[in-house]
């Protein structure tokens, strides 16, 4: 069982754009609680070969910002390493500086579509090449002179509206970005904190162009969507309570608080309080032997998109049937995660289906144990360890090291509460 209280890691999301946003700022930045993960030192990389000067001390990271248009073209590739976070939201950035760049990853980046970014880019007047007319790695961009736009974006995206809004910055005039459905809004909290000109009404984004950003104390709340795995192994093994700290409770980024509630599951939410701008709090799960099934669609998809493994590990322990949909994004991730879950949750005996947009999982199931093809894939590695806390069987991960993208120190942290 796991028993305990403990901080949560910094937010991972919020973590590349404290980095971002600093660099692109007039003056000197403390970032505290910073994720030490191996997707946001990618962003300090690059932003270091591009002329900032970052210092990491402990879980702080200190920033001395060149100014909005002050980055230096870089002598090096900028390699972001497996973070399609690092790459769509630099490439708004180098949209706007006038010198060129080319980006690249890892394999999982390379498969990753990036057109959803540079065809807007395009429109702004960006010069952009890369494999499959701008759609994969390695992309170059050549900045400077953007136009604004008004675009209808065709996928709810937050790294698509973020790389968007940082292009804006730079644009001639007024941008207008349009979403279908409200995705994670931390760049533009983030944003006007360091004195952006941003106005959200409903759906609708404006962004006027500005000389400067300035610079800005942050405290990177905790990681929801890593709080989630704590989360899930709780409600699902005999006897758990755990409290997790500083928690991050973004109304854009709480849908996986909302399911669990929808599955009965114990969770409490206490001393919330705002820190930067953003909600956070502290949560109470407890062990809930009673969870029961739900539906989960596009309304509330995009508030837990990179929650979904997770969640689908605890629908398996849920009397009844779920069903998950809408969820097309998942094939896009660092895996193909619809497919990644449903192969290996049937590995482990769950009564799963695959949907051509999700999944149908019908609980309560018996698993038993087996090896698990991670695809080097973070999300679904941590979803699979949570099983074995309730297992009377191993289940084996074929790539622990994975999960040093997002978590690093993950299994140090269930060891110290498992009792």
């Amino acid at each position: 069982m796991l028993r305990g209280c403990f901080e949560l890691i910094g937010d991972k999301s919020i973590s590349h754009r404290a980095v971002m946003f600093s660099s692109i700022s007039k003056g000197h930045n403390k970032i505290s609680n910073f994720l030490m993960g191996e997707d946001c030192l990618s962003t300090i990389s690059c932003f270091r070969k591009m002329g900032v000067d970052i210092q990491i001390d402990g879980k702080n990271v200190y920033v001395k910002g060149n100014g909005l248009y002050g980055l230096k073209r870089p002598e090096d590739i900028l390699d972001v390493g497996n973070s399609g976070t690092t790459i769509r939201l630099m490439m708004g950035i180098l949209a706007g500086n006038k010198f060129d760049a080319t980006l690249i990853g890892d394999d999982s980046i390379a498969k990753r579509p990036m057109k959803r970014v540079t065809d807007p880019l395009k429109l702004m007047g960006c010069n952009i090449e890369g494999n499959d007319d701008s759609n994969y790695t390695p992309i170059k961009i050549y900045g400077g002179n953007l136009n604004a736009i008004d675009y209808h974006m065709p996928v709810a995206s937050a790294q698509v509206k973020s790389a968007l809004i940082l292009a804006s910055l730079y644009a001639n005039d007024t941008s207008f970005i349009h979403e279908k459905i409200k995705s994670r809004n931390h760049t533009e909290i983030m944003l006007k904190s360091f004195g952006a000109d941003i106005n959200i009404e409903n759906l609708k984004i404006s962004v006027k162009p500005v000389n400067e950003l300035f610079s800005q104390d942050i405290y990177v709340p905790g990681d929801i969507s890593s709080a989630a795995f704590i989360i899930v192994s709780t409600l699902i093994t005999k006897d758990s309570e755990v409290i997790i700290k500083n928690v991050g409770l973004n109304e854009t980024r709480t849908g996986i608080i909302d399911v669990v509630k929808n599955m009965n599951g114990n969770i409490e939410i206490i001393n919330e309080r705002l820190v930067g701008g953003e909600l956070v709090g502290d949560l109470l799960v407890r062990y809930t032997p009673n969870l029961c099934a739900t539906t989960i669609d596009k309304d509330i998809i995009p508030r837990l998109i990179d929650e979904i493994p997770v969640i689908a590990v605890l629908a398996t322990q849920a009397e009844g049937t779920t069903i998950i949909k809408d969820a097309q994004e998942l094939k896009v991730k660092e895996s193909n995660r619809i497919k990644a879950m449903v192969d290996n949750l049937k590995i482990l005996g769950a009564n799963i289906e695959e949907l051509e947009d999700g999944m149908i999982i019908k609980g309560k199931a018996k698993l038993n144990g087996g090896k698990i093809n991670t695809f080097k894939d973070h999300r679904i590695a941590m979803a699979f360890s949570t099983l074995n806390l309730m297992s009377d069987e191993k289940i084996k991960l074929d790539n622990e090291d994975c999960i040093n993208v997002s978590f690093p120190g993950y299994f140090d942290l269930i060891k110290s509460l498992t009792k």
